[in-house]
């Protein structure tokens, strides 16, 4: 057995594992955690693919940025676990399914030769993942392309607009109007002559 086929089933068995303990770790931490291993072990599966641009973009993106971020927020939120638990074998059927599909389209993937698939060329060792991607994206799939970043436009101006909109019965405060507060419109100082206090004895 050659060293790269037992790197790929090495990297597959991490990344199964890892998936499988992304949906059964009860702390939501460690599943994002799996999740981090899930996504670093699927880079190297790119990576021995020759497709260093989608490894590292991987990499970056998901594990330099979502991830993270997915950490933050689970971890600065209170989240109930036995509410994250209730109902979920309940889901199990659809996630049987999603996941027996997934199964039959990569055994066509893989086995293409047997199902009658056309099987990519070799390419040399000066051949460009990125330029070949680069040159796909803008040719054959520039509408899909561009019709992708339409959408996410659109969603990251709905996230904007649902973030700062104006919610009634709340009060929000105005930094402009804060900053040019002068001192004697909010500290108003009072003379109050002492006075002396009363006492009364049992007679009165």
């Amino acid at each position: 057995m050659e060293f790269q086929t037992i790197v790929f089933y090495l990297l597959s068995t991490i990344m199964l594992l890892a998936g499988l303990r992304v949906i059964t770790a009860k702390n939501p931490v460690h599943a994002a955690l799996a999740l981090v291993l899930a996504f670093f072990t699927a880079a190297g599966l790119w990576m021995l693919l020759e497709a260093e641009f989608l490894a590292i973009t991987l990499v970056l993106v998901y594990i330099g940025a979502v991830m993270v971020l997915f950490l933050f927020v689970v971890m600065m939120l209170d989240i109930d676990l036995e509410t994250l638990r209730r109902g979920f074998w309940s889901y199990l059927p659809a996630g049987l399914l999603v996941g027996g599909l997934m199964v039959v389209e990569m055994v066509m993937v893989l086995g293409g030769k047997d199902f009658g698939l056309a099987q990519p060329a070799a390419h040399g060792a000066d051949y460009s993942n990125t330029k070949e991607l680069g040159r796909l994206l803008y040719t054959d799939y520039v509408y899909p392309f561009e019709l992708a970043a339409v959408l996410l436009l659109v969603a990251m101006i709905a996230a904007i607009v649902l973030t700062h909109r104006k919610r009634g019965g709340n009060k929000q405060p105005n930094p402009a109007q804060q900053v040019k507060v002068k001192r004697h419109e909010r500290i108003r100082l009072v003379n109050v002559k002492p006075q002396k206090p009363e006492y009364k004895t049992d007679e009165d």
